[in-house]
């Protein structure tokens, strides 16, 4: 309990829910206030997650890559670092009096300072972008895009963990909709009679999916923790140290890689076509806008965009090569929409409006206990100092007349 030093009154100190419920009125307040924002990122997100793993496939060759996969995801981080300078440049030359550069010697060095943890997830996710072309030798881009919808519910089960968010009991039965929609789509997805590294290729598969689904999904809620848990730092700055740690991650497998095949892996433009230099620009797009909705917006949010970006990749990648949309992908792509349509709907948020119009109901309370309890001591200290002065007067002896 927490007394007040005005009224002494006692109210119960805020607990891991009242937070968790003041993060979710702060997330719904921002959200109806920067709603374009949030379509703007919803729809490039569709457009560039959309695109990725059918740039991926193009830039196959006879089934396999002639480039090295780390030095595309190098030259992803390079060109990403590169953007974030032009930006922080561009922000230099606009600043106000008085106000001190964002490139200065001191504000780096802070800023390095507090974000420190972005190492994490930055590490994570080279791991991961070496694993999404590892995933183009098992799956077709579609089932590829299906696969990676499984982080929602492990990304759901990593933010009610690390930030205790909180999802309503809907919510969940939205995102058990969505392994199901997964589930249908990936029946009979996989090659038979080939294997991969001594094992069959279906288990193979599964291992990679299992790493493919975990790594990300912890380097996307690191990632919102660290950029939000500095929200005062720019974002542009976060960046910088995010895709730089990457690239000096991805740097560092490139020369491990020399050591295995040889001086002639350092090259890291051989192989490359038309089709990587594409990917590479569509990956660092997809990565500067992932940055502002972990920032701004929402992780969730993120993942169900993703999810969107499943029926033009199928759509496309049927177009472009060939591939047969099959009733398991419809139904899936059905029960996905319908998942999506569940988890934002206002009828899944029904519990948590009544429970914060239950905390704002005994907040308010708790508030008029603390004017009334001051109220009455001032009432009580003025009575008393009105009756000590009369108890005063009647000592007082009475002058003659």
């Amino acid at each position: 309990m927490i007394e007040c030093s005005v009224c002494h009154s006692k109210i119960a100190p805020p607990g891991t829910k009242t937070v968790s419920r003041a993060y979710d009125t702060h997330r719904s307040y921002v959200s109806s206030k920067n709603r374009l924002l949030n379509v703007l990122l919803v729809g490039g997100d569709c457009v560039l997650v959309g695109f990725q793993p059918i740039l991926v496939y193009m830039s196959k060759v006879d089934g396999g890559f002639k480039f090295s996969p780390i030095s595309v995801n190098f030259l992803t981080e390079l060109a990403k670092v590169i953007f974030a300078i032009i930006m922080l440049l561009f922000q230099a030359r606009n600043k106000k009096v008085g106000e001190k550069s964002l490139l200065s010697i001191s504000s780096l060095g802070q800023a390095a300072r507090n974000n420190v943890l972005l190492a994490v997830p930055a590490l994570l996710y080279a791991i991961n972008n070496y694993l999404k072309f590892i995933m183009q030798l098992y799956f077709n881009p579609a089932t590829v895009k299906m696969l990676s919808n499984l982080k929602v519910l492990v990304i759901a089960i990593l933010l009610k963990m690390i930030m205790k968010r909180r999802f309503s009991i809907i919510q969940w039965e939205a995102l058990a909709l969505l392994l199901i929609g997964i589930s249908i789509n990936q029946l009979r997805s996989l090659p038979e009679g080939t294997t991969s590294l001594g094992v069959p290729i279906a288990t193979g598969a599964y291992l990679y999916t299992l790493i493919f689904v975990t790594v990300p999904s912890l380097a996307s809620v690191f990632n919102e923790y660290a950029l939000k848990s500095q929200f005062e730092t720019s974002i542009y700055h976060q960046n910088l140290f995010l895709y730089g740690y990457g690239a000096i991650f991805n740097f560092l497998a490139i020369l491990g890689t020399a050591l295995f095949k040889g001086p002639s892996s350092l090259d890291i433009l051989q192989g490359h076509s038309k089709a990587t230099m594409l990917l590479i620009c569509n990956n660092a797009a997809q990565g500067i806008l992932s940055s502002f909705f972990f920032k701004y917006a929402d992780t969730i949010l993120k993942k169900y965009s993703s999810t969107i970006a499943t029926i033009f990749t199928g759509i496309a990648s049927a177009i472009l090569f060939g591939h047969t949309l099959t009733i398991n992908f419809v139904l899936g792509i059905s029960v996905v929409i319908i998942s999506m349509h569940q988890f934002f709907s206002s009828l899944s948020k029904v519990k948590d409006e009544k429970q914060s119009g239950s905390l704002e109901m005994v907040n308010s309370q708790d508030i008029k206990r603390s004017k009334d309890a001051l109220l009455l001591n001032m009432t009580a200290g003025a009575n008393e100092e009105a009756s000590h002065r009369v108890h005063e007067e009647e000592k007082r002896p009475l002058l003659p007349i």
